[in-house]
């Protein structure tokens, strides 16, 4: 059993080894922190959180560093989250007040994130299965081309090119946009997307339905698409420059975060705290081939449900910056989005 000072010992060490990058002996921890014991006593303490698996010396004769298990430990119980200053939070504030949609507000999140931590960010997008369709416009191109532009309640536009078998005269882009805005206008994504699947085939030689069929099968392959989660993420340059930071190799991280579906799969399952903040660490996420990262994530709210900012690091990061970082922008996002689900 790890007593209290014993505690407080490890997070000297995780403190010290984020910010020196160096293995912490017990003569360090005597001159950086006022325990007012012997360096003879922080050893004893040392070798207590050695037995239980907290710290670990990497060479013989060293000084120790965390162990997963150990940044677990400072995460759940030691970790005191260090608070934005002004300026980040007004420089933050003024950064995403400038989006001018959900697209470019989430793209500037991630950059945000990134810039204020060093580490990779990522955003979800919010589920967009229970958000409402509230417009769609057809545009003619000329020739056989049609503009699809469909917009959502959560601020979500869409634009596609539809290839129709027709060019569409004015008059029949005006039928068409009454025709498609009858069918899916003020019912849910979800509703949308089964109405278009059930719609009536085109009727024979009827070159409006044919028109408006290739427009609805341009539309439904954007509904399913609103409807799967997805990723936005920056920062991936600075795992390279971090990779000292990790035991092995980076590529089961730029592979997580090419393919996403990983790294889905695992905020999902992230189990928030109290303060709706979530941490995965080392081993932890060794189900999905990322033993060497840590995953830090809290959730935001908009008008269409929850999702989750986070980061994804080296194990050996500031775990109180970041995670405090994590939780104000995720408070920022859905301050703004409540906002402008309001002004709506």
């Amino acid at each position: 059993m790890v007593s209290e000072r014993g505690l407080q010992v490890l997070r000297a060490i995780v403190q010290d080894y984020v910010d020196t990058r160096e293995p912490v002996g017990s003569k360090a921890i005597v001159e950086r922190h006022a325990f007012g014991v012997s360096a003879a006593t922080i050893r004893n303490d040392m070798a207590q959180l050695e037995d239980e698996d907290l710290i670990v010396a990497p060479h013989t004769s060293s000084g120790r560093v965390p162990t997963d298990k150990g940044y677990r430990v400072f995460v759940d119980h030691l970790a005191e989250l260090r608070p934005l200053s002004t300026a980040q939070r007004s420089a933050i504030t003024s950064f995403l007040d400038e989006a001018g949609d959900l697209d470019d507000l989430l793209a500037r999140t991630v950059r945000a994130l990134t810039q204020l931590t060093g580490q990779v960010a990522i955003v979800q997008y919010p589920s967009f299965a229970r958000a409402n369709l509230t417009h769609v416009e057809l545009v003619a191109l000329g020739g056989p081309r049609v503009l699809v532009i469909l917009v959502t309640d959560t601020g979500r536009v869409s634009q596609r090119i539809a290839l129709v078998p027709f060019e569409p005269t004015e008059s029949d882009v005006v039928q068409l946009r009454a025709r498609v805005g009858a069918l899916l206008v003020g019912r849910s994504v979800a509703d949308c997307a089964q109405a278009v699947a059930s719609a009536d085939a085109p009727r024979p030689g009827n070159s409006l339905d044919a028109i408006a069929d290739a427009v609805l099968r341009i539309v439904g392959e954007e509904l399913d698409e609103f409807r799967q989660d997805r990723l936005v993420m920056a920062g991936a340059a600075t795992l390279a420059k971090r990779e000292s930071d990790f035991r092995g190799s980076i590529y089961p991280l730029l592979e997580a975060i090419e393919e996403q579906v990983t790294l889905l799969r695992l905020m999902s399952e992230m189990v928030a705290d109290e303060q709706g903040l979530s941490a995965s660490i080392g081993r932890e996420n060794e189900p999905f081939g990322l033993i060497e990262a840590s995953v830090l994530a809290s959730r935001y709210d908009g008008t269409a449900g929850g999702a989750r900012v986070g980061l994804l690091g080296p194990t050996r990061m500031d775990y109180s910056s970041n995670l405090a970082a994590v939780r104000a922008v995720a408070h920022y996002l859905t301050r703004m989005l409540e906002d402008d689900d309001t002004a709506r």
